[in-house]
């Protein structure tokens, strides 16, 4: 064994530095066979992926051997939590207790960071006048004298969901690069040239996607001259990195461009050109566009696999889209006359001429390999995507080709790749996880979780519950969380699958329940996530009342309540994927040309990864007790639910109403140190 690996084993022993610098330490043999794997890919190179049950302690298990190696390293994460979590307090703790002299960098993508210059125009636009946005603004601008960063995680009390923050942010569309006035000051310039002086950098899938589709910020250097990248929640990369892999625009990315081309031609070069009909002839064209899919409910997505969206009409959307390109040929002529008077309009430019590139293609048929759609909404959307990231994965990160995309680090040494979650499929080869991702050849491992779920959780399929295409469905569930959770005093979280669902249900509960007193009723949507989770966290602590948080989507996973605030989780049926989705409908299509069955080879393990996800938001520490309760009675009666529960935790399960109550009792009257 190398004296690497050996100071990896050390530092997880029951006498090394996790246990003298760490409270309540105890060592855990999945932790160390995790920890020993890594090590030995960083070592030797090529690729992991590791499924680490909860409880397992998988963020040192990854940290530790990556900061001992002594080699650059990336660690990529989903959620700007996590990442601003491992930046802030995982990292300093660890190189604290090693005594390492590592310099570590945390580089997120533009969005996060305040751009200097778009506050300047921020103050003379004239959504400045009004009084909720001159406040935002004014608490943005005091800010900005104080912090080093510019990351706006830092601003407590603004809402993520602000609009304002789009106006003092920039894109990769609006930024003006090295000839923006505020370059030598700017946060993101900044922020890059720390990184490249650091032994790990902390990112984000997101933004390492954007960077490989684009090439363009500091990402591209940091890449070949790391010898590790560490992915973390990677159950989320081939859904994050098609986003970034395709091609999209959207009539508000049209508007935001009139707009901009509008102000600054009005302040470059007012009267030269007739700004105001050029931006008109845009904006016109983006909403005449968004007019074609007015049939569409919010939130849709449009098949399209023929010259037009499904349900669209033919020959609007044909005029529409030559409108758009019209528009766009008139303004690339209008500002090639004016390029040389401000470095706005070189960028302006380059947006349009992107702008009508990608109205052309979207007019063509697509691309083989890929799916269409178009996404409604406030705006509309066009959207081709790969179905998955698996060329991108095979191309441009794990084969060895000279160059930025080299799996090979620069000091010639093969590149160790390690992809780890608590979730990555439901069978021993993760083929869930690694088909997708083109990881079929990395080595595979899967470390359970240490917890007792035999003792510490049980699940119950409620008996009599309606099948969910019943209409009663909902309603019966929404009856059903009303008694229980009023029996446990709250400390119950309801996961939807669908938005209409958790607004049904969460109506229901708050006319129940929140009205009169008796509990408070969360709903997603009411504020920011972070407020929501911290709310539903203090439970009845401090005389709160008890807490129902019904929501959808996001809060499946990183919704983390350890202790007695959280003991019921209830999922409103089997999480399926939806079977008119587009993308679902291309995967699901391309698996039957291939011999394969679309249900048994896509929807139940989709569905297995999705339910394993939802039940792991109920036990979260050695400490824990509490019941999974799932409100489809398909769980049970059809041949599938055996293989969704093997997919579970090993929980105790439930099959009356007498039993289950049994246990809700135990849950009320007993402490959390009791068994079920």
């Amino acid at each position: 064994m190398s004296n690497f690996l050996q100071a990896v084993v050390g530092a997880f022993a029951a006498d090394g530095v996790l246990a003298t610098s760490t409270p309540n330490y105890q060592p855990r043999s999945g932790q160390n066979e995790m920890a020993l794997a890594i090590a030995a890919v960083i070592e030797q190179g090529g690729e992991l992926v590791v499924e680490a049950g909860t409880g397992v302690g998988k963020t040192y298990a990854y940290l530790i051997p990556v900061l001992l190696s002594g080699q650059r390293a990336l660690i990529s994460t989903a959620t700007k939590a996590l990442q601003d979590q491992l930046f802030s307090r995982d990292i300093p703790r660890l190189v604290t207790a090693l005594g390492l002299p590592v310099k570590v960098a945390l580089l997120k993508g533009r969005g996060s960071y305040l751009c200097l210059q778009r506050l300047e125009q921020a103050r003379q636009g004239h959504e400045a006048s009004t009084r909720v946005y001159a406040q935002a603004l004014s608490k943005i601008e005091t800010w900005s004298h104080a912090t080093k960063t510019g990351d706006l995680a830092e601003l407590s009390g603004l809402d993520d969901r602000s609009p304002v923050i789009a106006w003092v942010t920039s894109t990769r569309d609006n930024c003006l690069g090295s000839q923006c006035p505020q370059f030598r000051a700017c946060h993101v310039n900044l922020a890059r040239k720390e990184a490249m002086a650091s032994d790990v950098v902390v990112i984000n899938h997101h933004l390492f996607f954007a960077d490989l589709n684009v090439r363009e910020s500091g990402m591209a250097e940091l890449l070949p001259s790391v010898q590790a990248v560490v992915f973390d929640e990677a159950h989320q990369l081939n859904e994050i990195g098609i986003q970034f892999l395709g091609r999209h625009v959207s009539s508000g990315q049209l508007l935001e461009l009139a707009r901009d081309m509008l102000g600054a031609g009005l302040q470059w070069a007012r009267g030269l050109v007739d700004w105001a009909m050029l931006a008109n002839a845009l904006e016109k064209s983006a909403r005449d566009l968004r007019l074609t899919a007015s049939h569409a409910r919010a939130g849709a997505r449009l098949s399209w696999t023929d010259a037009a969206p499904q349900d669209t009409d033919p020959q609007a959307w044909s005029l529409a889209l030559a409108q758009l390109q019209l528009a766009c040929q008139q303004a690339l002529r209008a500002l090639e006359a004016v390029l040389e008077m401000a470095p706005d309009f070189v960028r302006l430019h380059e947006r349009v001429r992107l702008a009508s590139e990608l109205t052309a293609h979207f007019d063509q048929t697509c691309t083989p390999g890929s799916v269409r759609w178009v996404e409604v909404g406030a705006q509309i959307r066009l959207v081709e995507s790969p179905l998955d990231i698996a060329d991108a994965v095979q191309t441009h990160m794990i084969q060895d080709k000279p160059g930025p995309s080299s799996s090979t680090s620069s000091a010639g040494v093969r590149r160790a790749w390690v992809f780890t979650s608590a979730t990555l499929g439901e069978d021993d080869n993760l083929r869930w996880f690694t088909e997708p991702c083109g990881l079929s050849a990395a080595q595979i491992l899967r470390v359970v979780s240490p917890f007792d779920y035999a003792q510490q959780a049980c699940f119950y399929v409620p008996v009599g519950m309606p099948r969910p295409n019943d209409e009663s469905h909902i309603p019966t569930v929404a009856l059903w969380v009303e008694k229980y959770a009023r029996q446990l005093g709250g400390r119950t979280l309801v996961l939807t699958t669908t938005l209409n669902a958790m607004r049904l249900i969460g109506e229901a509960l708050t006319a129940a329940l929140g009205h009169s007193g008796e509990l408070e009723v969360l709903v997603q949507g009411q504020g920011p996530k972070r407020r929501l989770m911290e709310r539903f966290r203090q439970g009845t602590s401090g005389g709160e009342k008890g807490c129902v948080l019904v929501a959808s989507a996001s809060f499946w996973e990183g919704f983390d309540v350890p202790g007695e605030a959280l003991q019921m989780v209830v999922i409103d049926k089997l999480p399926f994927p939806p079977p008119n989705d587009p993308l679902v409908q291309a995967r699901s299509q391309r698996l039957e040309l291939s011999g394969k069955s679309a249900f048994s080879d896509y929807s139940v393990p989709e569905a297995a990864i999705a339910l394993k996800q939802g039940a792991g938001r109920l036990i979260r520490s050695e400490s824990d007790q509490g019941i999974l309760v799932v409100c489809d009675p398909r769980l049970t009666s059809m041949a599938y639910g055996r293989r969704l529960i093997a997919s579970l935790p090993p929980m105790q399960k439930l099959s009356t109403e007498l039993q289950f109550q049994s246990a809700l009792d135990r849950l009320t009257k007993a402490s959390t140190t009791d068994c079920l």
